[in-house]
């Protein structure tokens, strides 16, 4: 796992809690519908099959809101890796240009002064 991308983890462990909260939602919604059947009267057994409904969409949507999250994290990280290699690459160009354009110099320097000793 060491090797792996850091964003490719994130989307990975996103996608296990996605089906988690998924199944914990619809465990939810299957609770107040069981409550529902339940229920002796019609006021009762309504407003019971309105909790279902209302947390399955509330789960999902939240769920869903979860999954949006770790997949802009996931990118994030991704942009920023991205960008420090860029920068790396460019430090790297610039040392060497300066290495290349200092070195000639010392050279010639060099050359001049062996003819005067």
């Amino acid at each position: 796992m060491a090797d792996a991308d850091l964003d490719a983890i994130i989307r990975q462990l996103a996608k296990q809690q996605h089906k988690t909260l998924t199944a914990a939602v619809k465990k939810q919604r299957d609770r107040y519908a069981a409550l529902a059947a339940k229920a002796k009267d019609a006021q009762g057994k309504q407003l019971n099959r309105q909790l279902a409904k209302d947390a399955l969409e509330i789960g999902t949507s939240t769920v869903k809101r979860l999954q949006m999250s770790a997949d802009n994290a996931a990118y994030s990280h991704a942009r920023s890796i991205r960008q420090a290699i860029d920068a790396a690459k460019e430090a790297a160009k610039k040392a060497a240009s300066d290495a290349k354009a200092s070195k000639p110099k010392t050279a010639k320097k060099a050359a001049k002064k062996s003819p005067k000793s």
